[in-house]
């Protein structure tokens, strides 16, 4: 199914997409959140997530998600399996949304953070990257997950480098300022994304 009017909104780990998509809701923009449809099919998987990783990340039948990332973060193979779990239910659902979106003929966002590292699997043509450099990126990392450097720099290391990123989108938000700046930012790439659709 080709999304036609649907635009990516992506970026790397900490680098701010999350307050670039509650402020382009603001705009107007309506957003299907792959993070939160991941969280919700993770749980729904709890008892597979259980049987393939050890009954000691799931509580209460939901998946102890910082547990989990500290084990999948550190091992490929490991996330690998993870994701080949998730992915295809993530993908399925997304899809399901975004169909309901298209109904309604107006620019909409899908947030996906990997969506450079597997964009293969949705059939989307415009992108935002939520762009911070690599070491704000860890600062922002490192305080808001209580993180060693050596972990934060797990979790950076395992997307595609931002630089890369920014490179391959349609639109940039530049998030290494304030929060006032990232307001603007978003408005402009708002205007920019209304001439073009």
């Amino acid at each position: 199914m080709e999304l036609k009017n649907a635009i990516v909104l992506t970026g790397g780990i900490a680098s701010g997409k999350s307050t670039a998509s509650a402020l382009m809701q603001l705009f107007g923009f309506r957003v299907i959140d792959a993070d939160k449809v991941a969280h919700e099919v993770l749980d729904a998987n709890s008892s597979e997530i259980a049987r393939v990783f050890g009954s000691e990340f799931v509580v209460n039948g939901k998946v102890d998600r910082k547990k989990l990332g500290s084990i999948v973060f550190a091992d490929k193979d490991k996330r690998l399996k993870l994701e080949s779990i998730v992915h295809p239910k993530i993908r399925e659902q997304i899809l399901t949304l975004a169909k309901a979106q298209e109904k309604l003929g107006k620019p909409y966002l899908i947030d996906i953070p990997l969506f450079f590292e597997r964009g293969s699997a949705y059939n989307i043509d415009k992108s935002i990257v939520v762009y911070a450099p690599m070491q704000i990126q860890l600062e922002r990392l490192i305080k808001r997950e209580g993180l060693s450097e050596e972990e934060a720099m797990q979790r950076i290391n395992a997307q595609m480098p931002i630089e890369k990123k920014r490179e391959l989108a349609t639109f940039v938000i530049d998030n290494s300022k304030d929060l006032a700046n990232l307001q603007s930012e978003c408005e402009r790439v708002k205007e920019e994304i209304l001439k073009c659709m």
